[in-house]
Formats: structure tokens, C-alpha cells, sequence
């Protein structure tokens, strides 16, 4: 069992930055990977980024790869996204999310592995 809790989201100006936290829980978190999500209309959630607890796997999507960057510390659980010259487009709630690596992709947890979201907010 795990449980997730975002935090971190904010209003900035385009360029600007912001660090979001992902926060786990339970006492088999360490078997999860930890990724984030951001909805993208007509589209669902999409995937932004995700990495597991040693930082030898860590995948990106193609439209914030150079931008955004994820670290950890299993010492307290937290997954951090630093996220850097940030675009209008960027704007969305963002979801972080335990899931697992398989074949190269990211999958999220089901019902439960979800955070609420915290908002990012960028103006033009």
C-alpha cells in the first residue's frame, strides 16, 4: 500500500520556475515508482515524467524533456519535479502517482495511487 500527496503548484510568470513534491506513504513505497500526470483536454492524463527511487530510471515527456527535471529522496519519501521555463501550455492541475515501470513505459496505480493534484498556473 502507498499514498501519494502533491504539493509545491503556484502561479509564474512564463520562464519562471516551479518545484512540485510528491510525498509517499506506507510501508511498501519503496517498491513503487513515482510519476506525474497532467490533463490534456480530449486526451485524458497525460504523462509528464516519472522516475523510480535510485534515479536509474527516469523518463520524460517529449514536450518538457530539457525542462523539467525530477530528483528524489527515499530518505523522505519525496519525489520532487523541478519544473524550468515554464510555458503557457504548461498550465494544468498536475497528479503525481505510483505506478511501476514495464517495457520501457510507465504505468500509474489504479483506484487509490492517486494524488488530489496541485495546480500550476502560468501566465502569458
Amino acid at each position: 500500500q502507498v499514498q501519494v500527496v502533491e504539493s509545491g503548484g503556484g502561479l509564474v510568470q512564463a520562464g519562471g520556475s516551479l518545484r512540485l513534491s510528491c510525498a509517499a506513504s506506507g510501508r511498501t513505497f519503496s517498491a513503487y515508482v513515482l510519476g506525474w500526470a497532467r490533463p490534456a483536454p480530449g486526451k485524458g492524463r497525460e504523462f509528464v515524467a516519472a522516475t523510480d527511487w535510485s534515479g536509474n530510471e527516469v523518463l520524460y515527456a517529449e514536450s518538457v524533456e530539457g525542462r523539467f527535471t525530477l530528483s528524489r529522496n527515499q530518505a523522505n519519501a519525496t519525489v520532487y519535479l523541478q519544473m524550468d521555463d515554464l510555458k503557457h501550455e504548461d498550465t494544468a492541475v498536475y497528479y503525481c502517482n505510483a505506478g511501476q515501470f514495464s517495457y520501457g513505459r510507465y504505468f500509474p496505480g489504479g483506484f487509490g495511487y492517486w494524488g488530489q493534484g496541485t495546480q500550476v498556473t502560468v501566465s502569458s
